[in-house]
């Protein structure tokens, strides 16, 4: 598939712009990176295999057929998926088969062109092709090579492979999840796969950025588990220094606090099937204000609850006064009654809620638009950060599958038309 005059490669514009990616990133915890780059200027180029695509593009789709996340189907459209899409927006994509010398040739040549190396692999592949950073700096001098994996790329567990939900439960994420009582419950989705990304496109950036000054590239080694750890500290302390427990009867104590002691301070059930809101309540200036808000019941005026120390000692009461009143108020009007009083709350949101009622995002173009030629208009979640000078460059949806292969090995390579055309015919691309 040859790239059609509307989503022909387009000059690049941002902070980024200039800096060529060759990008063996796939599913989340690599392509979320390399979308960051290329969201801000990075010429990015996603390297695929024929034989083997990127697991995204065989997972759910956005429109018409729908079905469980992760269910993934051998045979479905690799240009349908959705959340390969999502995943690899302003992004080139080519094709190529690591298996033949000729393959690896035209990678080779490829970085050499390029100034930055990606992959999250697991360890050990990149090995097998030869590509290490010593052959990367023979290759490309002053490259910036990213690694980005489960454990790290050195100690034992180095070999050991990983998706989101087994990160989470190696850096203790999954352990502290869940009901009072009961087994972990896991956390929704792959979520370090994106978290770790965040990392990974902020440590490229401080390579490219230490390259600007000093002319030397690097090796960089994310290790996602390390990330988890990272995001557990208060819960480290509470073990080490307070000798606390982080499975016993009364904790994970979901959205209840322990330092300050907040109270009431979590998610209550409001009207309406599963519907939710989120209150938290600090200090008795915060409580004053909250009881005046919801018209003083005389539950309120109980003297084990005059105290911010009386009020989290009697939780459990308090929070059963709280839900009877929340339970009759729309989640939303009771969000704009408090917050117009001066207190932190907030209506628990579903997708549908964010991508179609809230007046926040949508005020801030947090979702946009892109067409597609097969998956047909798609919406996106923008990059969470505004600038006064700087804007995301959005030129193009996702490549479909070897969409850009006649671009980049005729246009960045110089291989002329019938070589392509014979890699094609031979399988290489």
């Amino acid at each position: 598939m040859t790239a059609t005059a509307d989503r022909r490669p387009v000059p690049r514009v941002g902070p980024l712009a200039g800096i060529r990616v060759a990008d063996f990133c796939w599913m989340g915890v690599g392509s979320v990176a390399t979308r960051m780059l290329g969201d801000f200027g990075a010429e990015v180029i996603k390297i695929e295999n024929r034989r083997r695509i990127d697991r995204p593009r065989l997972l759910p789709i956005y429109k018409g057929e729908a079905r469980n996340y992760g269910e993934e189907l051998a045979d479905a459209d690799p240009d349908r998926g959705g959340l390969h899409n999502n995943y690899s927006r302003n992004k080139l994509g080519i094709t190529v088969d690591m298996k033949t010398a000729r393959g690896r040739e035209l990678v080779d040549q490829l970085i050499s062109a390029s100034s930055v190396v990606t992959e999250n692999f697991a360890p050990g592949v990149m090995e097998r092709w030869g590509l290490t950073y010593a052959r990367l700096e023979e290759l490309a001098p002053g490259v910036i090579y990213g690694r980005m994996s489960g454990f790290g790329h050195s100690g034992p567990h180095a070999h050991y492979k990983s998706y989101g939900p087994i990160v989470q439960a190696v850096s203790g994420l999954s352990f502290i999840s869940g009901l009072p009582g009961q087994r972990p419950s896991g956390w929704g989705l792959s979520y370090m796969d994106n978290q770790a990304a965040y990392y990974n496109s902020a440590a490229l950036m401080m390579a490219i950025l230490r390259r600007n000054k000093t002319g030397l590239g690097a090796e960089v080694d994310v290790s996602a588990v390390e990330v988890g750890v990272g995001m557990i500290g208060p819960d480290l302390l509470d073990v080490t220094v307070n000798k606390n427990h982080m499975r016993r009867p009364d904790y994970p104590r979901g959205n209840r606090l322990e330092s300050p002691t907040a109270a009431p301070h979590g998610v209550y059930p409001a009207a309406g099937e599963d519907s939710w809101l989120a209150i938290a309540v600090f200090d008795d200036r915060d409580w004053g204000r909250f009881v005046t808000a919801i018209g003083s019941p005389g539950w309120t005026n109980e003297p084990r609850f005059s105290t911010a120390e009386g009020r989290h000692q009697h939780q459990d009461a308090l929070d059963a006064h709280v839900s009877s009143w929340t339970r009759q108020q729309a989640r939303r009007d009771a969000m704009e009654l408090l917050q117009n009083a001066g207190i932190a709350a907030a209506a628990v949101q579903n997708a549908e809620d964010l991508n179609e009622k809230d007046p926040q995002l949508a005020a801030r173009g947090t979702f946009f638009e892109l067409d597609h030629p097969v998956i047909g208009k798609a919406r996106f979640e923008g990059t969470p950060i505004t600038f006064s000078r700087t804007t995301q460059h959005t030129w193009r949806s996702a490549p479909l599958l070897g969409e850009d292969n006649h671009y980049v090995f005729g246009t960045i390579l110089g291989l002329p038309e019938d070589e392509i055309t014979e890699l094609e015919n031979e399988g290489v691309i």
